[in-house]
């Protein structure tokens, strides 16, 4: 008997594609697809014999035909996926309804294919997204995996000192003054076996992982003021990157009939440190990219390495009540512990409410790339860039050319486009490939003046290197100079 127009099923096509829902004409290796990237997200349903606009075609059944769709799904997914299927009579067409719920433990495949829904259609997952799938349902972060090849002597134990100290100030978690500062950290989960989790090394080691933070400031995109590069352990970074930013930032005084005067910064301190240790504290640490921070003279932008974790949205971020997904568990405990973070999921508000007091700065949140990025906009400002003629003033020129050495000043006036090591080597005159790299590759690229085009892949036959913007941007402070 035809269902009526009160059906469940007559409702759901209806309303259309989308988050949780597919058409299917028939049935087929798509529809399993589908059916993984349902359980790999929040459930789901597809309708089959429905085309894509919601148009009733119907599908003919055997006898054993939804039993034989069953095992299919199940022998064609890992783990096996055993849906809820129903036959359902609409305008005299048979409709098939196959359900899944999100599958407790992530990721599931079809044929070695992994699969996530977003939005109406079906994403296909990359090796670090299926990886993230599996910490989540586990319950685990990266960075609590142990630091493989280390021990805790790798570890310094003055920073270590200054965080139990910071933790003790906090008074969020009660240490035991009997314990040694190793007991400690192992309570906290930060050692394992005398083996420091990589939480461990971001937070404390004497040798900091090359994580970089990358600040410039810029009256054009292409005209750079100052550049810094600065890559320590994650506290140590945040205050380096603060003071970086702190500087670059114009500040009136204002009277209240007080005695004191109040210093009025031209952007919220309290946002942008909040935007800066959002970006360091949830950070996709496994991605060799820089956080980079640009700052102009009508916008700061913060870009982090990492999409938003978890299948958190950028929506639900201008919330008060958007859930607290954590990509680095342990990194985020220590933040927390030592006061930086004053709970889990706040960040945003707290922005926000610095935001209020500022009415002229606008926040934008946008997913770039691979990436996050935040930007704190001077709304109506027309940006001094397009005021004033560009120009680099005597006192910065030479602040700049004093920072690096002959060889770097050589190396950067001969490169054109990407060259590999040996059109680099030819073009200098030089015999020995040490030589050109210890005295001249290394030295740029530290300095942030020049980079691989392979990065990933520093060993490749394919690699090559080229100027960043600051390395353009020196070339032609040296050239005026001549």
């Amino acid at each position: 008997m035809p269902e009526n127009t009160t059906s469940p099923v007559l409702k759901l096509i209806n309303s259309g594609e989308s988050q949780t829902l597919e058409f299917k004409s028939t049935f087929d290796k798509a529809s399993i697809e589908s059916l993984v990237a349902f359980a790999n997200a929040q459930g789901g349903t597809v309708l089959v014999g429905v085309s894509d606009t919601g148009d009733f075609l119907g599908v003919t059944l055997g006898k054993e035909t939804l039993n034989e769709w069953v095992g299919q799904i199940k022998h064609s997914t890992t783990p096996g996926l055993i849906p809820e299927i129903s036959s359902h009579d609409i305008n005299g067409k048979t409709i098939i309804q196959i359900q899944v719920d999100e599958f407790p433990i992530k990721p599931v495949n079809t044929k070695g294919r992994y699969f996530k829904r977003v939005a109406n259609s079906n994403h296909a997952l990359a090796l670090m997204e299926i990886s993230d799938l599996y910490l989540q349902s586990l319950q685990v972060s990266w960075d609590a995996h142990p630091s493989l090849g280390s021990d805790s002597q790798a570890l310094d134990s003055k920073k270590i000192d200054r965080f139990l100290a910071k933790v003790k100030e906090s008074g969020r978690f009660d240490l035991d003054q009997q314990d040694d500062p190793k007991a400690i950290l192992q309570k906290l989960g930060y050692i394992l076996h005398d083996q420091p989790t990589w939480a461990a090394m971001l937070l404390f080691a004497r040798e900091p992982l090359r994580h970089h933070i990358h600040i410039g400031r810029f009256k054009t995109p292409s005209h750079i003021i100052d550049d810094r590069q600065f890559t320590d352990t994650l506290f140590e970074v945040t205050e380096q990157a603060m003071k970086f930013i702190v500087s670059h930032l114009s500040v009136a005084f204002e009277f209240d009939g007080s005695v004191q005067r109040k210093e009025r910064f031209s952007y919220p301190l309290p946002a942008l440190r909040e935007a800066l240790v959002n970006a360091i504290v949830h950070r996709d640490y496994t991605d060799s990219s820089d956080i980079q921070i640009k700052i102009f003279d009508d916008r700061i932008t913060i870009y982090s390495p990492g999409r938003l974790y978890g299948g958190l949205q950028i929506e639900e971020l201008h919330t008060n009540h958007y859930p607290s997904k954590l990509r680095n568990k342990l990194v985020a405990e220590a933040f927390y512990l030592t006061g930086n973070i004053e709970k889990y999921g706040s960040g945003f508000i707290r922005i926000r409410k610095a935001l209020e007091d500022y009415p002229e700065v606008k926040l934008e949140i946008r997913e770039s790339g691979h990436g996050l990025l935040l930007s704190f906009l001077k709304v109506g400002l027309q940006p001094e860039s397009q005021q004033v003629t560009d120009q680099v003033t005597d006192q910065v020129t030479d602040q700049v050319t004093d920072q690096v050495t002959t060889e770097v000043s050589r190396l950067l006036t001969v490169m054109r486009k990407s060259m590999s090591r040996l059109e680099i080597q030819l073009a200098l005159g030089l015999k020995h490939l040490p030589h050109l790299r210890d005295a001249y590759l290394i030295p740029a690229m530290k300095e942030g003046l020049l980079e691989m085009t392979i990065p990933e892949k520093p060993q490749s036959r394919f690699q090559k290197y080229r100027l960043t913007t600051a390395g353009k941007m020196l070339v032609d402070i040296i050239k005026s100079k001549k």
